[in-house]
This record gives C-alpha cells, sequence and structure tokens, in this order.
C-alpha cells in the first residue's frame, strides 16, 4: 500500500514514539497507530522483528494486536519463540486473533505448542494457553486435562481453573448462548438447541438474533450431513424470538423459505407468530417447489406452510385485492386457492 510522504513521517514519528522510556507515551503513539491501522502495519512489523529494545517491540506488538491485520500473523508466530519472554507474551496476543480465522489451525497448533513446552518461561505458556480460549470447550479440554498434570504449579493452577470454568459453563444455558452470540456456537448443536429451549424465553433478543447469524454461518461451513442439525438449532432461535413477539429475525425467514426444499416446523411456526405480509410470497414460492413433479399432495410440510400462510392472511387482514395476493396469483396459478384451503390441493 502506498503511503503519502506526509503520512510516512507521520508514522515514523509515532515508531520512534514506540521506542520513549515513558510507557504514556508508547501508549499514546500505539493508539494513534491503530487509527492509522493498515497503512502502518508493514513498518511496525519490521519494528516488531528488529533488534530494538523490549519496550519498543512489545509496543509493535500490541499496536499490530490492536489493529488485527493478517500480515502480522506470521510475525507474531516466530516471535513466539523470542528468547524475550515479554516479546513471546506480545506476540501471543497478537496469534489469539486468528485461531478462528481461514489460518487457525496454524496459529493453534504454534500457541498449544508454546503451552505445552516446560522449557519455556510460565509467562509465555500461559499467554499462549490463554491466546487458545476462543476455541470451543470441547477443543480444549484435551489440551486442558495434559496441562492439569503439568509440572509447573502455576500452569497446573491455571489449566485446573480453566476447566472448571469451562465445564461450569457448558452446564449452564444462559451462558452457552452468551458464549455461542459473542464468539460462535461451540461444536455440539444438540447442547445450544437445548440451551435456547430452556433459556431462550429470557435471553435478550440481540442475543437470539445473533445466534440465528452465527449459527447460519456455521451451517454453510458443514458438510451436507451435519447441516441438518444445525438448522434445527436456528430453528429453535427463530422460535424463541418469535414467541416473545420480536421480528428481528424476520429477514432470515423469509430467506430461509425462499432458499431450501424443507425446514424443520419451528421456521413455520415461527412465521405463523410474527409473519407480515411481505412473508406470504416467501411462503408461495417454497409451497410452490413443494409442490412439484413427484411430491405427495397430502405433504406435511405443504400443509404447515398453508397453516402460516391463511394465520398471516387473517391477521394482517389481507384481501384477494391485495397487491401480494394478485402477485403470487400471477405467477403461480391455483397456488392462492390452495393455500387458503389449507393445503389440499
Amino acid at each position: 500500500m502506498a503511503i503519502k510522504p506526509s503520512s510516512a513521517r507521520h508514522i515514523d514519528a509515532l515508531l520512534e514514539d514506540l521506542h520513549a522510556a515513558s510507557a504514556a507515551t508508547r501508549d499514546a503513539a500505539v493508539a494513534r497507530l491503530t487509527v492509522i491501522g493498515a497503512r502502518a502495519v508493514e513498518r511496525i512489523v519490521a519494528l516488531a522483528e528488529s533488534t530494538a529494545g523490549t519496550p519498543a517491540r512489545t509496543a509493535a506488538f500490541k499496536a499490530l494486536e490492536a489493529i488485527g491485520d493478517a500480515r502480522a500473523l506470521e510475525p507474531a508466530l516466530r516471535a513466539l519463540d523470542d528468547p524475550d519472554a515479554a516479546i513471546a507474551v506480545a506476540a501471543a496476543g497478537v496469534a489469539r486473533l486468528f485461531v478462528r480465522s481461514a489460518r487457525g489451525a496454524t496459529a493453534v497448533d504454534r500457541l498449544t505448542a508454546a503451552a505445552l513446552d516446560g522449557r519455556r518461561p510460565d509467562a509465555v505458556r500461559l499467554a499462549a494457553l490463554g491466546s487458545l480460549r476462543d476455541l470451543d470447550v470441547t477443543t480444549l479440554a484435551p489440551l486442558l486435562a495434559t496441562l492439569a498434570a503439568d509440572a509447573s504449579a502455576a500452569v497446573r493452577e491455571h489449566a485446573g481453573a480453566e476447566g472448571a470454568r469451562r465445564r461450569n459453563e457448558g452446564s449452564r444455558p444462559a451462558d452457552l448462548l452468551s458464549r455461542a452470540a459473542d464468539r460462535g456456537p461451540a461444536d455440539d448443536a444438540g447442547a445450544l438447541r437445548q440451551a435456547i429451549m430452556h433459556a431462550g424465553r429470557k435471553a435478550a433478543l440481540p442475543k437470539l438474533l445473533r445466534i440465528v447469524e452465527r449459527v447460519r454461518e456455521r451451517e454453510a461451513s458443514e458438510p451436507p450431513a451435519r447441516r441438518a442439525e444445525w438448522i434445527a438449532v436456528r430453528a429453535a432461535a427463530h422460535l424463541a424470538l418469535a414467541q416473545r413477539g420480536s421480528r428481528l429475525a424476520l429477514y432470515d425467514l423469509r430467506e430461509s423459505l425462499e432458499g431450501a426444499a424443507q425446514l424443520p416446523v419451528e421456521f413455520v411456526a415461527a412465521l405463523s407468530l410474527v409473519g407480515d405480509t411481505g412473508c406470504l410470497e416467501s411462503i408461495a414460492v417454497a409451497y410452490a417447489r413443494a409442490s412439484g413433479a413427484g411430491r405427495a399432495r397430502d405433504d406435511w410440510w405443504r400443509r404447515h406452510l398453508a397453516d402460516a400462510f391463511g394465520t398471516i392472511v387473517g391477521r394482517e387482514k389481507i384481501t384477494r385485492r391485495h397487491a401480494v395476493m394478485k402477485k403470487i396469483a400471477k405467477r403461480w396459478p391455483g397456488v392462492v386457492e390452495e393455500l387458503l384451503a389449507g393445503g389440499a390441493g
């Protein structure tokens, strides 16, 4: 990325401040470099990997952590082996940003190796372990179990406390929901679905919406054999929102109907509770698809779609003269009649 001479001079001045004896001066420079962001990354990396003193290099890694640019990962992984513990600890903070990224496997491997290496200072090992805290409970559990028997008392204590916290977190539905909303769902789709069913009525509505979005992202990355269990989780979140009268995730309901052959019945139940006029065409799309060749005329999916359609029409007081009804009738002749007749065909 090209940098204007004036910007380059400004960055150079801030990098010089990272060498300052005053911690306040270094912290201020880190904050200003963070604002500059990507334009400064290459110069900050050069300082972080230089032979400069510990305060300057540590501050450089703090700036890289705050910026979060992918170019910082490789320098950070190399610096995990730095003989200066303070540098290695700062580098672990940068590596933490990438454990759930496309380069996550590499970051996790290197951080795990650092955490297990009894030759390293405890501070470095604990920093590496802390940088893995965003991993799922099931992924981190084997490492915590190993470290709970480590020769270092500090590492044993930390691993035992973290393991206990994770086990408690996994046993409380509200904590599972918070973790899924904030950091993405763990690997156990069934546990998250149960947590939604138990704690969804009390969870913050934006948190449930975030779970819908996080789970949808997870579905896209799963093989077809596992996708259905995550769709069931999203269905439970939609129903929890709808039971509280929330239309926050209505857009996802509509998109899901138009894009899938068949969905869990909770999707349709949510539509019946909070669906609006804008949902009628999406229901018609799904119904017409289910009415294709080879489909049984008494298909349960068709009947549920028709029930939701009729419920929305009644609640919103939609008549056949309404624009959306005319649009459906024109695109799919006979479908409006079938839907209003309960899907009997």
